[in-house]
């Protein structure tokens, strides 16, 4: 709440807020983590402007303070909480500490590209975040353009470079998915009969803790996702500092509705936490969701069990998808259950299990070569082949 005759209020994430306007008729902000310094920062700029007896002079606003401006504006209100959660980690945890160094604090070409180069590349960094990272930061300066076009010029002189894909996935072999499954039936917990649901139908951890008994169709044989629950950051001052979210799946192609084999519908039955219904929610046994945290805890706790070692709880998504190519399914019709928004995705993050396939089916060409042929050479003899001419 702004205090009476100023115009500082707290922010939802606990810091102060000051702003003023300039001669440009734009707002000027101020943050600091106490009242106090964000009315010392306004009274010094009020007092250089008092001592150089003239009206407020236009100076560049600070590039840490554009990135926290718009942070705070609108951007909450025009994104999901999850997404937004992801938004402020990635601009509080590496874009506003970048720009608070005072070799980068005006926002420009040479501050932006030595940005881009502290993030691409970083061997601490995965490849998955690096893009996430610069694809935020691209937003930002997008938005920031628009309401200031003085930083245009250079925001679009700054090409951001393409961050190479994982060429490899973590996937259980075969084997190792066996001896999970093992674990889980012979598990105590019922509720970790979620993680066979997920090796066959490739639904992510928060999909899986949504799931009420309305989304199961026993009858058509059929699970339809349209929830996803996380647990996020309360960024309201006053109550937890987290919260479980319950909301729309990753994308708009994230709500599908995926075939179940008949084995899953009876596990599932027999295996009911509570009654069957609609709005409750399958592994919780009440009205709850149940927390993927708390879940993930479950999961590692499975794999110890079963002797492998931990890997995300992500990579049964994965090895969901490997098995389907492996037993022929087509990439259109696996990237439909898996809910990406486009093939292209699915193509690029199984591109190493679409090479197998390949091998696989050109070793059955060579497999029915041998086998009419009798031997593994060509029909053709070398000499034959010798005396032909070149073409």
């Amino acid at each position: 709440m702004a205090r009476k005759g100023e115009n500082i209020y707290k922010r939802k994430d606990g810091r102060w807020e000051g702003r003023v306007i300039n001669p440009q008729g734009k707002y000027q902000y101020f943050y600091a983590k106490t009242y106090r310094d964000v009315r010392a920062k306004m009274k010094n700029l009020q007092e250089q402007n008092k001592a150089a007896n003239q009206k407020p002079v236009c100076v560049q606003t600070n590039a840490a303070d554009l990135f926290e401006e718009w942070l705070a504006g609108d951007t909450a209100s025009r994104l999901k909480p999850s997404t937004y959660e992801s938004y402020y980690y990635c601009m509080q945890g590496y874009v506003i500490p970048h720009f608070s160094l005072p070799e980068n604090a005006r926002l420009s070409e040479r501050s932006i590209t030595a940005f881009v180069r502290s993030i691409h590349g970083n061997g601490a960094i995965s490849g998955s975040y690096q893009k996430k990272i610069l694809s935020i930061f691209k937003t930002a300066l997008r938005e920031i353009s628009k309401k200031s076009p003085e930083y245009t010029p250079f925001i679009e002189a700054v090409t951001l470079p393409k961050v190479k894909p994982c060429t490899e996935i973590p996937v259980f072999s075969m084997k190792e998915q066996r001896l999970i499954e093992y674990a889980v039936q012979s598990s105590a917990d019922q509720r970790a009969l979620g993680i066979i649901l997920c090796f066959y139908t490739g639904i992510r951890l928060g999909e899986l803790c949504a799931l009420q008994w309305g989304d199961i169709d026993f009858e058509a044989g059929t699970m339809s996702i349209s929830r996803s629950v996380a647990r996020i950051r309360n960024f309201e001052p006053d109550g937890n500092k987290t919260q479980l979210y319950v909301g729309t799946p990753k994308s708009r192609t994230s709500c599908r509705k995926i075939p179940l084999p008949a084995f899953l519908l009876k596990l599932v039955e027999e295996n009911r936490l509570g009654p069957m219904i609609e709005n409750c929610y399958v592994l919780s046994g009440s009205t709850e969701p149940f927390d993927p945290r708390v879940y993930q805890r479950l999961y590692k706790k499975l794999l110890k069990k079963a002797g492998i070692r931990t890997r995300k709880f992500h990579a049964i998504r994965h090895t969901f998808a490997t098995r389907a190519l492996e037993l022929g399914v087509d990439i259109k019709t696996l990237s439909e259950i898996l809910g990406h928004s486009n093939v292209s995705i699915t193509l690029n993050v199984y591109a190493h299990s679409l090479m197998e396939q390949k091998k696989k089916a050109i070793e059955k060409l060579n497999e029915m070569h041998v086998a009419h042929m009798g031997a593994s050479s060509f029909a053709v003899s070398s000499a034959v082949m010798a005396a032909i001419p070149a073409v």
